[in-house]
């Protein structure tokens, strides 16, 4: 994928020609990622959507999972949610790439909440937002105070109300979508924790409609974007990025959320995986994305389970029919 050599080799990804160009213009490396870069990826991105586009897009991550799925269109405005972390802030400066150079009309906010970081992490934070030229808007909220004391599944509480209170801040400004920074890795690692701690098949779509928030959808722009790819952009610019900040991990040092969680335990274990089979990753993602639901004993849906022996009396009852 194009978008992630980019990423792997910093301005190397970058056609000589045009890099050289950009050099003699006076772009630092960064600007040459960012303008370079970005301009060949987004401007691919256009409307209406039709078999032609979606295959000039194919060879970039960002732009062929918002063209498939449909993630922005106009008229939208959208609250780019940033954490603080790597993630999100790479999603925030690609939103902001992407509604420069499309031709499709959306708004942008670049919503940060602050639930209780401490003064360090809050001036990295802003320090890291005028860094990258994005225009945040802060809020503050008391979910760490909460969070912080409870005993049972403290980072299930802070991850639901933040959430909640990003919904409610994105609706007070008038947007009609959130877009959250997971990633690829992500995406796999919820599916395999929700098998092996949750006793169910659950993923991530990349989009979805809010079940308490009526008429607000969050996308995840970043879907097809793999870590080892942000972690390269991160290293290649030399930037710096807050980890998860809560008192439970902010003295961590080992990962992002935390050195001792189920999602680290998982991110160890594919790893570990992946050195016998290289492809693992791409087997779970794609397997998520192709079930076959005939064969599972059972499912859920909206809410309503459904066992296999439904279809199973349902072609049982055509088969007395016929007789």
């Amino acid at each position: 994928c194009y978008f992630s050599v980019i990423y792997r080799g910093g301005i190397q990804g970058v056609p000589v020609g045009q890099r050289e160009a950009a050099e003699v213009l006076g772009f630092t490396k960064s600007q040459i990622f960012f303008k370079v870069t970005l301009l060949q990826m987004i401007k691919r991105i256009v409307p209406p959507m039709s078999n032609e586009i979606i295959t000039l897009v194919k060879d970039t991550s960002l732009a062929r999972i918002i063209a498939i799925t449909e993630l922005i269109k106009a008229g939208d405005k959208i609250a780019v949610c940033i954490s603080g972390g790597k993630d999100s802030m790479l999603m925030a400066k690609l939103m902001q790439e992407l509604q420069r150079h499309s031709d499709v009309p959306f708004e942008l906010v670049f919503l940060v909440m602050d639930p209780g970081y401490n003064e360090i992490n809050r001036q990295k934070i802003e320090s890291n937002a005028e860094l990258l030229h994005i225009p945040v808007t802060i809020f503050e909220s008391n979910i760490f105070s909460v969070a912080n004391n409870t005993d049972k599944n403290p980072c299930y509480l802070c991850a639901r109300m933040r959430r909640g209170h990003l919904y409610s801040k994105a609706r007070e400004l008038s947007c009609n979508k959130i877009a959250l920074g997971h990633h690829f890795n992500d995406v796999i690692e919820t599916t395999v924790m929700s098998m092996f701690y949750g006793s169910q098949l659950q993923a991530m779509p990349p989009k979805l409609h809010s079940t308490s928030f009526p008429g607000m959808t969050l996308i995840r722009p970043m879907y097809c974007i793999r870590e080892e790819d942000i972690l390269a952009w991160k290293r290649y610019n030399e930037l710096e990025f807050i980890q998860c900040a809560c008192r439970f991990t902010e003295n961590c040092t080992m990962c992002d959320n935390g050195g001792g969680s189920k999602r680290q335990e998982v991110k160890t274990l594919l790893r570990r995986l992946k050195r016998e089979n290289p492809n693992i990753e791409n087997s779970i993602f794609r397997s998520i994305h192709a079930v076959a639901l005939d064969t599972m004993p059972g499912y859920k849906s909206e809410g309503v389970e459904h066992s296999f022996l439904e279809r199973f009396n349902e072609k049982e009852q055509e088969f007395h029919a016929e007789d």
